[in-house]
């Protein structure tokens, strides 16, 4: 994939007819990372044959190359012939979509005129709300005031979908100086329901600039987000959808942050953004307004139900608009932390540079590594890169990857044990270049939090009654049959996602002799009502063992707990359950993937043994057959036969010195304190570089 950049940049050095011929010739190869890289080499070529070439990829049956010459065009100068290709994609929907509208957008300056009349034109021959939604935004990304008259007819035309005029009072919010569009959103926004909520939110964007904070405010103010989970103080939702350990992380680090005043500038203010209703959003402009220190939540409409993160792109729009009015209601924002190369990332850079803040990027090689393992498996191929490529938008999000990178004011990295190879070979970055712009920084958990669960679960082995999140799962377990409740647990956590590798967990399990030797119990996903990931997963369980024996094999599907309930469990695995379960059970996790790894490190304070994988972060904290068993965890054989060997070491120890061993691994190098301070030392680092790039700016003038 890295090499179709260099074939990009020789195209450009020699762009003549051979070279559009030969690339033309690949774009219908079986190997389809060829064509791939052959489309998006032609973008480089300024040639009226590369330009007709683009143009009816457009209109390929390979959906996977109708997206990347979408992406293309980005770089190529308008073509009117072109326009109304691309907005037939806009109408389509989907990632193809947000890519076809990308270009437009960039193309709307250009030929305003030209790119708002094919908008307009194609809005009278739609009549599907979805479509005509998405048409209306992408008029209302033509800033020039061509597009005006339009957006303020549908907003108020009360015989149009309410959607449909959702996607232009939004945009209205963005054109300031207009009162024909101030008094439009004004007499929506004295209504009542959802369009007068959003009437509102466009009136809070069209206020001028909040100033910024005064004299008071010595401490930074740090920005990060998560926009594929509800977030809260309470993690009421951890486990279900994506609200995974990054859910988890976000929260407990921007409590750590302010709490740390060990730092010579201390962290005076975090603020998390999360996806949230409009009602949600119109409180939190109110709610960060006022703010001044502390941890604060900021919640981002995006005007769509909830999606998973790989369906997400589409509401890139409404991302940018909602992370942008969160961040100039702060009234100024020091930093900007992005993870992850999701369209949260997207929409925030988009704004970073707008705003002119900062970013600070955390940098793994995802999709790289999961690219990795698939390859390896034998699962993904150069013949069906491509589809694949359809579904999980592996070319977009290793580029963005590398731009947000590129762009980052600083990056920060995971530990792994070949950091330096790693990143140079699946990511393309060489950190040794500039070290002065990475610093390694690992994650960490609440110990606390462990530490009480370690009490609560010892306490009721000890035969002391059950507190509340124990009696759950008791409630739970009396379910299995009694002959399976003399075995310990096997627990894993996380997301019902394919990276997260549940179902390969139930393989390895159930099809050999773990199954007679311990129960298994899941904890997270949503189960009366499974996104498409988590039914994915969920069917691939049910084949293995059906819905209606999974207690009588011993398999236990919890649902997403509370993450303080979720410790007590993982502790209950290490003590056992009085009747229910026998103790020294372990820990597993089937991630094809895993840049660090929350819950293992949780299991791991917790005293249980883990089974991880044998790349990424958890291989340089997991000592092999001491504090766990690592193993390619995207085959099964090799996962069974690691589950087991953990067992076995497990069931045979007789003092609490292992145990004693995996939490003070955690203490010593991976608390969530020590991740603020070393965090705290990068934002400031950041900061000061910042003020004296500012101060030679001022100085030249």
């Amino acid at each position: 994939m890295r090499l179709a950049d260099d074939l990009a940049f020789e195209a450009s050095r020699d762009g003549g007819p051979r070279t559009v011929r030969v690339l033309r010739s690949a774009l219908n190869s079986q190997d389809q990372v060829a064509a791939i890289a052959a489309t998006h080499a032609l973008a480089q070529i300024f040639d009226e044959q590369a330009d007709i070439a683009l143009s009816r990829l457009l209109s390929s049956s390979r959906g996977f190359l109708r997206e990347h010459a979408a992406w293309a065009l980005s770089l190529r100068l308008p073509r009117f012939d072109t326009v109304g290709r691309l907005i037939g994609l806009v109408s389509d929907g989907g990632f193809g979509g947000m890519l076809a509208q990308r270009t437009l957008e960039q193309w709307g300056s250009p030929v305003a005129e030209h790119v708002a009349i094919g908008l307009e034109s194609a809005l009278l021959g739609v009549t599907e709300p979805g479509a005509r939604y998405r048409l209306v935004e992408t008029l209302g990304l033509v800033r020039k005031s061509v597009a005006t008259p339009a957006l303020l007819r549908i907003a108020t035309d009360t015989r149009e979908e309410e959607t449909v005029r959702v996607a232009a009072v939004s945009a209205l919010g963005q054109r300031r100086g207009d009162r024909e569009i101030v008094a439009a959103l004004d007499d929506l926004a004295r209504s009542d329901g959802y369009l007068a909520d959003v009437a509102r939110l466009s009136l809070v964007d069209l206020e001028p600039e909040s100033a910024p904070a005064g004299d008071s405010r010595h401490g930074l103010t740090i920005a990060q987000l998560f926009l594929h989970a509800d977030l809260d103080a309470g993690l009421t939702q951890a486990g279900s959808g994506d609200n995974g350990g990054i859910a988890t992380l976000l929260v407990r680090l921007g409590d750590a942050l302010v709490a740390d005043e060990t730092a010579s500038r201390r962290v005076e203010r975090v603020i998390t953004l999360s996806r949230g209703s409009v009602a949600d959003a119109l409180q939190s402009v109110v709610d960060i307004g006022a703010g001044e220190w502390g941890h604060d939540y900021g919640h981002v409409p995006l005007l769509s139900g909830p999606v998973q993160s790989a369906s997400a792109w589409p509401l890139r729009v409404a991302a940018r608009r909602g992370i942008r009015r969160m961040l100039r209601a702060a009234g100024g924002v020091d930093l900007l932390h992005l993870r992850m190369a999701d369209v949260g990332s997207l929409a925030a850079a988009d704004v970073a540079r707008e705003l002119d803040i900062p970013v600070v990027f955390t940098v793994a090689p995802d999709p790289h590594a999961v690219i990795h393992s698939l390859d390896l498996s034998g699962r993904l191929t150069r013949q069906n890169f491509g589809e694949v490529d359809e579904v999980e938008h592996f070319w977009f999000r290793t580029h963005l990857v590398q731009q947000l990178a590129a762009n980052a004011a600083h990056t920060v990295l995971f530990p792994r044990p070949s950091l330096e190879r790693d990143m140079r070979e699946l990511v393309g970055i060489d950190i040794t270049a500039h070290p002065e712009r990475h610093s390694t920084v690992p994650e960490g958990i609440d110990l606390e939090v462990v530490d009480r669960a370690v009490i609560e679960g010892a306490n009721h082995a000890a035969g002391q009654p059950a507190t509340p999140a124990l009696q759950e799962l008791r409630d739970l377990l009396v379910k299995l049959p009694e002959h399976r409740r003399t075995l310990p647990l096997l627990v894993s956590i996380g997301r019902f996602h394919r990276v997260k590798g549940m179902a390969t967990i139930v393989d390895a399990w159930a099809n050999g002799p773990l199954a007679d030797r311990a129960n298994l119990l899941l904890i997270g996903g949503n189960l009366v009502d499974p996104s498409a990931d988590e039914r994915e997963q969920l069917e691939l369980m049910d084949a293995i063992i059906p819905p209606e024996c999974r207690f009588e094999a011993g398999l236990v599907l919890s649902g997403h707990r509370r993450n303080d309930t979720v410790a007590r469990w993982v502790a209950a695995a290490r003590f056992g359950m009085p009747g229910l379960a026998a103790p020294r059970g372990i820990y597993v996790c089937g991630s094809l993937k895993e840049e660090f790894g929350i819950a293992l490190l949780e299991a791991m304070g917790s005293g249980l043994l883990v089974v991880a994988p044998d790349g990424g972060g958890p291989a340089t904290y997991v000592e092999e057959g001491v504090t766990g068993f690592l193993a390619p965890t995207w085959d099964v054989a090799p996962l069974r036969s690691a589950m087991a060997e953990a067992l076995d070491a497990s069931i045979a120890e007789d003092t609490a010195d292992r145990a004693a061993a995996s939490r003070a691994t955690v203490e010593e190098s991976f608390t969530i304190q020590a991740m603020a301070r070393a965090l705290s030392n990068v934002y400031q680092g950041v900061q000061d570089e910042e003020s004296e790039s500012r101060g030679w700016s001022f100085a030249a003038l």
